[in-house]
Formats: C-alpha cells, sequence, structure tokens
C-alpha cells in the first residue's frame, strides 16, 4: 500500500467572508451549496475517492471505518481504518490535525486534536487502538501534526493552566501559553512513537494568514488534514 497525506488550506474555494474561501465544513454557519462546491472540488482533486468526515465534538471516541462507512461518523474525533481507497478527513481552525499511519500493516487514521482531546490524550488512544484492532506496531506508525495553533498564540485561563502544568511536563506550558502541538508529539512518544517518525508542521495558524483560526477570526472557516492509501 501507498500512504498519502495533505493538508488544505483556505484558498482556492468559493465560500465568502468570513468563510473565504476554502471551507470544508458544514457545521459553521457557511452556505452548504458553497462547502459542496468546496468538497466536491477536493474529491476531484483526489481522483474522485470516497471521504469519510467526522461529526467532532472534542472529545476522545476513536471509530473504525468499515469500506461502507456513511459519509459523517456521529459523535467522534478519530477515525481509523485499513481499507484502501478511502480519504479520512478531519477539519480543524487551530485544532491539530493529526494524521497516522503504519504502512506496514496498512492502516491509517484521522485525528482532532484540540484542548480537550489533548487532555484526554486522544492521540495516545488512537495509537492504542491501531494496535488493538489492527495489529499495528507504534514503532512502525508515523505521524503528521498539520498547522495549528502554536504556543506563541495559545493563551488560557489559569484554571486550565494549572490543569496543564499538573499532567504535562513543564516544557509544553509556559504560564498560561500552551503548546499542544509539543504536549501531542509528547503523548505520541509515551504511545512508542520515536521523535523520528514525528513530523511537526512549523506553522502557527493562528499567525498565518493562509489559514483558517478561530483564536483570530472568531467565526471562520475550517481546513482539512487528509490521509488515505492507495494500492500502488
Amino acid at each position: 500500500m501507498r500512504v498519502h497525506t495533505r493538508f488544505t488550506d483556505r484558498h482556492g474555494g468559493v465560500s465568502r467572508p468570513p468563510f473565504a474561501t476554502f471551507n470544508l465544513a458544514l457545521h459553521v454557519g457557511d452556505d452548504p451549496d458553497a462547502v459542496a462546491r468546496n468538497r466536491q472540488s477536493l474529491s476531484s482533486r483526489l481522483d474522485a475517492l470516497p471521504f469519510v468526515w467526522m461529526e467532532q465534538v472534542h472529545g476522545d471516541t476513536v471509530r473504525i471505518v468499515k469500506k461502507r462507512a456513511p459519509a459523517t461518523l456521529a459523535a467522534c474525533d478519530a477515525i481509523v481504518t485499513d481499507c484502501p481507497n478511502l480519504v479520512l478527513a478531519v477539519m480543524v481552525a487551530d485544532c491539530i490535525p493529526l494524521l497516522l499511519y503504519d504502512e506496514k500493516r496498512g492502516v491509517v487514521a484521522a485525528v482532532h486534536a484540540g484542548r480537550n482531546g489533548v487532555f484526554l490524550d486522544i492521540a495516545g488512544k488512537t495509537v492504542a487502538k491501531m494496535a488493538e484492532t489492527f495489529g499495528c506496531d507504534p514503532a512502525d506508525i508515523k505521524a503528521r501534526l498539520g498547522p495549528s495553533i502554536h504556543a506563541c498564540c495559545y493563551e488560557v485561563g489559569p484554571e486550565i493552566a494549572r490543569i496543564a502544568r499538573k499532567n504535562f511536563p513543564e516544557a509544553y506550558v509556559n504560564g498560561r501559553y500552551l503548546d499542544l502541538p509539543g504536549m501531542t508529539a509528547w503523548q505520541l512518544e509515551r504511545a512508542g512513537l520515536s521523535k523520528k517518525q514525528i513530523d511537526r508542521s512549523p506553522r502557527c495558524t493562528c499567525c498565518d494568514g493562509d489559514y483558517f483560526s478561530y483564536r483570530r477570526e472568531g467565526t471562520t472557516g475550517r481546513f482539512a488534514g487528509l490521509v488515505w492509501q492507495t494500492e500502488r
């Protein structure tokens, strides 16, 4: 199997402000017809492969995707499959679009790692689900953390900062600023991945206008992280 990964940005679609222009989410108040056109455009770039989206709820539910899965899975924040030619999608606008894949076993996963998901260790739980369901060895799993909000911009309230200091190494909590990508990478290492298996985007969505950012804009669109596998 050959694994493919991609992160979209906010450019090249038909959505109007404040969702300009390549918004892929139906739940943010955008015109559904514009979202459908954006999704169709994205699908056409990927040989019209079927997509599986998530109704993301900032939890830690991990679902297994079968070949005849619905286009949107309800109430989950991570999806895993061993099916070829099926694109798994995670939508974000500051949260971490985490893509996991094991080329030896032919297993891929898309994970929505927001603050709540990171606090619930959704990254580690997804690695565990891949091992439990498909026999994946964490030593064979690779991870890509796409563009997301970084410690430079992610300030939280004192209670959230206190919880973070209690549960994460101090390197990832600077006063009231949290390093969510760093926390996620630390959880992946704790789950059995090595540093060299983890690729982290240097781009902060709140700083970088090429991406939607809820922290910067409030009402805005969502871009996507995508992972899929083909037989060649």
